[in-house]
């Protein structure tokens, strides 16, 4: 499936989203990924001064991956029925 999202708050939540159904806790994924637990809560707490390379990394840990394209116009009904 496909998630839209557009913002470091609705990065946060997928990647807690996919944390939670990977059966991990914060420190266990940060163990894992080989971060701190402050990161990846700061990560799923939509920080906007993540790293890119550390977000690359947690994508590829939990399946995930990004991808570019042109952006679609959603209301933002859409967006939120997401999260």
């Amino acid at each position: 499936m496909i998630h839209h999202a557009r913002t470091p708050v609705q990065i946060g939540n997928l990647v807690r989203r996919y944390r939670k159904k990977a059966g991990l806790s914060q420190s266990g994924l940060a163990v894992q990924v080989g971060l701190r637990q402050a990161t990846i809560s700061q990560i799923e707490n939509g920080n906007p001064a993540m790293r890119l390379d550390t977000l690359l990394s947690l994508l590829a840990f939990l399946g995930l991956e990004t991808r570019i394209g042109d952006r679609t116009q959603s209301s933002s009904a859409d967006i939120e029925n997401i999260f």
